[in-house]
């Protein structure tokens, strides 16, 4: 896929505002707004099949809007189909919300205003799709304005893993080839998108593990912030208290005995990969969030039933 746009080079200062220059101005024609805009990460690469052209994308926290304005800037009326990496998205368009993740795939219409609530930094693909030529596929002669399906099994896992094959491989391909793909994805994706309500259902449970991955994500991405708690994660996902504390019975522990589990396996691994003596352990413990080397020794010793000290001693059993 080529490069489109990075801010990798750039000085941390200046990546925001490149970012919104660049891309949100003149590429994708949206509005912005970071949550962190001194700490912005992103970048685009972008390939074509045919009439489908495909986007792969890594975007900071931040709040996406399309509106009228904007849209007056398209010279094509289209969809976007979205498969997550990872990180999440709330989609809102036409009064209608609905969440996606890496298990739960998206349409909905890009020249029609909506608004992008990106959680965490999202890693995703975007197709983006011809309007007309994508309606031909469904049975009633148009796609539906906003759709979500499944990514896990069935249609919804050949359509992501369809379009993460192509990223990876399209480009040793030739031009009529690639056309030809694109044609293919198209089918493959209508056919996903249109049996989804029907053979499909998503369950509770189904969204429940898929929101559930997305908010670990998340809290990897955060796992040696001291001031983690609960609360911000719930905040920060788009979600209550109590839904966060459901999600994590789904596993049968609280969520903050899952980062303090996190916590210890990481500061585990930095022991053994770094060869940190005694003097550091203390150093290790603030490094993944804990703060105080007595806390971390408790905890650690509970995991593993040894002491941090005795890796670093060389007594393990």
């Amino acid at each position: 896929m080529d490069l489109v746009f990075s801010t990798d080079a750039l000085d941390r200062a200046k990546r925001y505002a490149a970012w919104r220059d660049a891309i949100c101005d003149v590429y994708v024609h949206v509005n912005v707004k970071a949550d962190d805009p001194d700490n912005y990460d992103g970048f685009i690469r972008e390939t074509q099949f045919g009439n489908v052209a495909m986007t792969e994308c890594l975007v900071s926290q931040q709040l996406i809007s399309r509106r009228k304005t904007h849209l007056s800037k398209l010279d094509k009326d289209c969809y976007y189909v979205q498969f997550i990496q990872t990180g999440s998205v709330n989609v809102l368009q036409s009064g209608d919300s609905f969440h996606t993740s890496a298990g739960v795939g998206a349409l909905f219409c890009a020249s029609e205003p909506y608004d992008l609530q990106c959680i965490g930094k999202v890693r995703s693909y975007y197709l983006e799709i011809p309007r007309e030529a994508f309606g031909s596929r469904f049975a009633n002669g148009q796609a539906p304005l906003a759709a979500t399906m499944s990514t896990g099994r069935g249609l919804g896992r050949v359509a992501v893993e369809f379009c993460s094959t192509l990223a990876g491989q399209g480009d040793a391909l030739d031009t009529p080839a690639r056309a030809k793909l694109g044609e293919e994805l198209m089918d493959v994706l209508a056919l996903a998108f249109e049996t989804a309500h029907r053979d499909e259902p998503m369950t509770e449970q189904v969204v429940q593990k898929a929101r559930l991955r997305s908010v670990k994500a998340w809290i990897e991405d955060h796992l040696c912030d001291q001031s983690l708690s609960p609360e911000l994660i719930a905040k920060s996902n788009g979600i209550s208290l109590r839904y966060l504390h459901t999600l994590f019975r789904l596993e049968g522990q609280s969520v903050s005995n899952w980062i303090w589990t996190r916590r210890i396996e990481l500061g585990h691994d930095m022991l053994l990969r770094s060869g940190h003596n005694a003097r550091s352990l203390t150093e290790v413990a603030y490094r993944v969030g804990f703060s105080s080397s007595s806390h971390f020794s408790t905890r650690f010793r509970r995991r593993f039933g040894i002491r941090p000290s005795d890796i670093t001693r060389g007594r393990l059993s």
